[in-house]
């Protein structure tokens, strides 16, 4: 059937938004449940991904479909036993808040009304739950922007009109632990400073930043005529989970008038739980900081946010007069503190999922992930040939690798091991270098994970050892 107007789907919008819905049903239900093994493309599929672009289309329902073929075997980072990395596990009302707002294709640039006092109040919910007096911020794309975003304002506060000027005669440093998140130093690279001008702080035997060796380098720094720009703590790394002693931090940083910015973008939601809440004592302390909904709140990516005490740091850094472009109103347009101009309604998807779930069931759910991460420790630990940490998870990773006898090559061999949990698909685990040694590296960040999951998890994790020995 012709239409009248060719990028519209018509009379078929109804019938592809219920063959949508009954994809994304299946795919739910899926979720539900642990594969037993990966799914891979099949050969007429990988020839589907190598044609050539299409001069005239298909119907919505046959696209929908070959859609939802890519999908069902890509990896299934959703489900229960995934865990790889630190993923989102797709919370539903997310991807219906995502459907929502593609379609009505708000753009947050300048003010939308009902929907930019949408995106404030979702910022200030998100502070309230962690425990941080939001001054303002932005929802952004991933954790690399949002620690851009503080380092930028960091930055202009340490030299003030380097917006304009650039560095000058300036010499700037940054300080962060060895084991912090990469981003940080591409982030400094994008803002001229050069990753060179990182400092990696020595850290603890819980591989936590240490405040006495911050302070000396500071001191020692400052001696020679540097200037420094920000400290940036982790709030929970990507390597074991670590936590910065924040409060210790703040007091350096506080004695030397620098800018504190906590990487949160994996384990700050661990903040808002009873169990982890004295881990980040001193979170409140901090100019700013970033967090990843879409990691360790759930829900669909993306969905970073970048939150700082004073909105004015921001705008000092962003703000910007254009003709075309109105700076009037009770909220300033998010041109004026956000590096982005075309920004989607990213807070829809974390401010459904609250209104919906409320504070109480997220809580509830990061509390579970982390008594998952002490269960496997515990059972690892009570597992003959296997090794773990000297100290219990500070959240929900929980490195262990096995550690036979008879094997002199641990690395060649853990590495096998990843290989073949990996191809079996039962279980889905990544693995890390920590010291010069490789180890498997499970990661709890799925509100579908079930306690049977992680005995099982360990029981496949056993038996592949085993057959590798054999």
């Amino acid at each position: 059937m012709s239409r009248s107007n060719p990028l519209t789907l018509g009379a078929d919008r109804e019938a592809a938004l219920h063959h949508a819905a009954q994809i994304v049903l299946r795919a739910w239900k899926d979720f539900d449940q642990a594969r037993e093994e990966e799914h891979v493309p099949t050969a007429s599929l990988i020839a589907r991904l190598q044609e050539p672009l299409p001069a005239s289309g298909m119907s919505a329902m046959a696209g929908l479909d070959l859609a939802a073929e890519v999908l069902d075997t890509s990896l299934a980072q959703s489900r229960p036993r995934y865990l790889a990395y630190i993923g989102s596990s797709g919370l539903e009302i997310g991807a219906l808040a995502d459907l929502l707002a593609h379609s009505y294709d708000v753009n947050l640039a300048l003010d939308a009304r009902a929907a930019s006092l949408m995106d404030h109040q979702t910022l200030q919910w998100l502070g309230e739950f962690l425990g941080f007096p939001s001054g303002g911020g932005a929802f952004t794309s991933g954790g690399t922007i949002s620690n851009i975003t503080a380092l930028v304002a960091a930055r202009e506060r340490a030299i003030p009109g380097s917006r304009f000027n650039g560095l000058g005669n300036a010499k700037p440093v940054v300080y962060c632990s060895a084991d912090a998140h990469y981003s940080v130093r591409r982030g400094i690279e994008l803002l001229g400073i050069g990753s060179r001008n990182v400092r990696s702080v020595p850290i603890d035997s819980e591989r936590r930043l240490a405040p006495a060796a911050l302070r000396e380098m500071i001191t020692s720094d400052i001696s020679e005529g540097l200037t420094p720009i920000a400290v940036v703590a982790t709030g929970g790394t990507t390597l074991i989970g670590a936590v910065d002693p924040i409060d210790a931090i703040a007091d350096v940083c506080e004695e030397f008038g620098i800018w504190l910015h906590i990487d949160g973008a994996y384990g700050l939601p661990a903040a808002a739980t009873q169990e982890r809440a004295s881990a980040f004592s001193g979170l409140a302390r901090a100019d700013s900081i970033s967090i990843d909904a879409h990691k360790w709140m759930y829900v669909p990516k993306a969905c970073s946010a970048v939150m700082v005490r004073d909105r004015n740091s921001l705008v000092s850094v962003f703000s910007h007069e254009e003709a075309y472009i109105p700076h009037d109103g009770a909220l300033l347009n998010a041109v004026d503190y956000t590096l982005e101009y075309s920004r989607p309604l990213r807070a829809l998807k974390l401010w459904l999922a609250f209104m919906v779930h409320g504070a109480d069931e997220f809580r509830s759910a990061i509390s579970q992930n982390l008594q998952q991460a002490q269960l496997l420790h515990d059972l690892a630990t009570a597992t003959p040939g296997f090794a773990v940490m000297p100290f219990r998870p500070a959240l929900s990773i929980v490195p262990l690798r096995a550690v036979p006898e008879e094997v002199a090559d641990l690395n060649a061999f853990n590495t096998a091991l990843c290989d073949a949990i990996q191809s079996d698909g039962r279980v889905y685990l990544s693995q890390a270098v920590i010291d010069g040694e490789v180890w498997l590296r499970p990661c709890f960040t799925n509100f579908r994970t079930t306690e049977a999951d992680v005995h099982e998890t360990l029981a496949v994790i056993v038996e592949l050892t085993k057959a590798l020995r054999s």
